[in-house]
């Protein structure tokens, strides 16, 4: 195996125009769409493989204009978010990851679906990287889509990641949808001082057995929303939204185009219109459109933050109509089912589990009464490979829980027992008061989490494990 030498994107260091309002169309990936050449990973004959070298180190960022110092901040190969993965459906992905922080960290796969021994949830699936230190993984995943890569090595995590360890990855179809644009967008957030500098309030008791930590400045990608983009008057977009926040739960509103969710959380969906135009997206979500450009001109497709308390939308993402028109298309595009999965799920002969998520506030969280701290020796669940199961999380909390099943999609079962969402999810929000049930086959052997995609949350104790062998 061999690796490029590293080519680390600089750190940025966006203006005061970036970072309090202006939208960058260079704060982006464009996937080339359709028909376009993608460059040979390996010679005829040799397995196609597409290596990477990442490494975690101390950057900065600059939230305000000079003479303000710029913010110390975390990167993956200089670059927040990280560099973009990308790796076609077939594919293997060789890493090198170094690891030139001061404390242990992760390079975590949490949507991957990835052989336990390299998903990278520290210290349950592997050992955490030690400051210093190096590892090379190297994998084909399983399945075609999107997700992010993050740090998981325990109670760091909420600082790590809220100061910009994160990135994406992409695998592609093994033949790409009919498209014009494919943009993928990272959502991420930042608690600033006075001083523009990143509060070092990550391990704040009252913030981790809440909400989380919110920050109030947001960014589309390497700078601060909203991002601006331009596609052609009738052209057919792939976006890919992430979100990478800690703790932020928003709702992403639609205007101005025609849109369909057609995958979530890397797994591709029945296409479906957003409910009222809208959809909540948690922690670690990832929600992939086909956006239909309007025909006219100077129209816009925008992609806006809801807001509480009656405040106006934020926006978060704007696509202009510009240039030479694209001819109309027959109807929309389907991404192809993933065989992998499975189209049903005998729930009658399925295993049934409780997580029942509890404490919060002047207390720590609790997973069906313990407080997590690090992995135990003992599961909350062991399923047989290849077996139905049946997951209950209940959130008898005060707070909204985002809850994540390690190595698995699952489907999300309607509340009357007649049925499921016509899409997977890895990742769910379970409002206080409410218990939702899953249903999955365990066919992903090893030790998998069952946690809180909120690091701040599994740093108060929302986290156990189940075995599958």
């Amino acid at each position: 195996m061999s690796f490029p030498p590293d080519r680390p994107r600089p750190a940025r260091r966006p203006t005061r125009r970036a970072v309090l309002g202006a939208g960058l169309a260079a704060a982006l990936w464009r996937v080339p769409p359709a028909g376009a050449a993608a460059p040979d990973a390996a010679g005829a004959g040799a397995i196609s493989e597409r290596a990477y070298a990442l490494e975690a180190a101390r950057s900065t960022l600059a939230f305000l204009p000079p003479p303000a110092d710029p913010a110390d901040a975390l990167a993956w190969s200089g670059a927040i978010p990280g560099p973009l993965l990308r790796v076609k459906k077939g594919e293997a992905l060789a890493l090198r990851v170094s690891n030139r922080l001061a404390e242990p960290t992760t390079l975590c796969l949490p949507g991957l679906r990835t052989a336990n021994a390299v998903a990278g949830y520290g210290g349950l699936t592997g050992p955490r990287l030690a400051p210093g230190a190096s590892a090379d993984l190297r994998f084909t995943p399983p399945d075609a889509g999107f997700n992010l890569y993050l740090p998981h090595a325990g109670a760091t995590d909420a600082g790590q990641q809220g100061r910009g360890l994160f990135g994406p990855i992409v695998v592609d179809e093994a033949e790409a949808p009919d498209v014009d644009e494919d943009v993928v967008v990272v959502l991420s957030d930042w608690s600033l001082d006075d001083k523009g500098r990143i509060r070092d309030d990550f391990s704040d008791p009252a913030l981790a057995r809440g909400g989380g930590r919110r920050g109030s400045v947001v960014f589309a990608g390497a700078a601060a929303a909203p991002l601006a983009l331009r596609a052609r008057p009738g052209a057919r977009v792939r976006l890919r939204l992430g979100n990478a926040a800690t703790a932020r739960l928003t709702t992403i509103g639609v205007e101005g185009a025609k849109t369909l969710i057609v995958a979530v959380d890397g797994q591709p969906a029945d296409p479906f219109e957003p409910l009222r135009n809208q959809f909540p997206m948690g922690p670690g979500a990832r929600f992939e459109l086909m956006v239909d450009m309007p025909r006219e001109a100077g129209a816009a497709a925008r992609f806006v933050l809801r807001q509480e308390d009656g405040a106006a939308d934020a926006p978060f993402v704007v696509i202009t109509a510009e240039g030479d028109p694209v001819a109309p298309r027959p109807g929309p595009v389907r991404l192809p089912a993933n065989p992998a999965l499975p189209a049903e799920i005998a729930l009658e002969a399925a295993r049934s589990v409780e997580v029942a998520v509890t404490g919060g506030g002047a207390a720590p969280f609790a997973v069906n009464g313990v407080t997590f701290a690090d992995w135990g020796p003992k599961p909350l669940a062991v399923l047989r490979r290849g077996a139905p199961a049946v997951f209950a999380f209940a959130n008898k909390t005060a707070s909204v829980q985002a809850m994540r099943l390690g190595g698995h999609v699952a489907r999300l079962l309607h509340s009357m027992d007649d049925g499921w969402e016509p899409y997977w999810r890895d990742t769910l929000l379970i409002q206080p008061g409410r218990t939702l049930h899953v249903a999955f086959v365990a066919d992903n052997p090893g030790k998998w989490p069952i946690e809180s995609a909120i690091p701040e949350h599994r740093a108060a104790g929302v986290g156990a494990w189940f075995l599958v062998g």
